[in-house]
C-alpha cells in the first residue's frame, strides 16, 4: 500500500517502543499495526462495555454491603447472646 499522507505522532522512547515490540510480534510494520489498530477503534462500543461493567459493579458493591450489613448484624446479635450467657454463668 503506498502512502499518501503523513500523520506525524510524538510518542514517548517507551510507547515507541511497546509499539515496536508489539507490531513485531503481530509481524506488521509498525505503520501497519498502527493502521490496524485505528480502524478497529470503536469508543463508542467500548464505552458500552464499560457502562455495563460499571453497571454490574454497582449492583455487587450494593449487594456486598448488604451482605456485610447482615453479618455485622448477626455478630452484634451473637455478641449480646454471649454477654447475657456468661453474665448468668457468673
Amino acid at each position: 500500500m503506498a502512502a499518501s499522507e503523513r500523520i506525524p505522532v510524538l510518542l514517548t522512547a517507551a510507547e515507541k517502543g511497546r509499539i515496536a515490540k508489539m507490531s513485531k510480534a503481530a509481524g506488521l510494520s509498525m505503520g501497519e499495526f498502527l493502521r490496524r489498530a485505528a480502524a478497529s477503534f470503536r469508543p463508542s462500543e467500548d464505552d458500552k462495555v464499560l457502562e455495563g461493567m460499571i453497571d454490574q459493579m454497582n449492583k455487587t458493591t450494593a449487594q456486598a454491603s448488604v451482605a456485610i450489613g447482615d453479618a455485622l448484624a448477626f455478630v452484634e446479635a451473637s455478641n449480646k447472646r454471649i454477654a447475657r450467657m456468661e453474665r448468668k454463668a457468673a
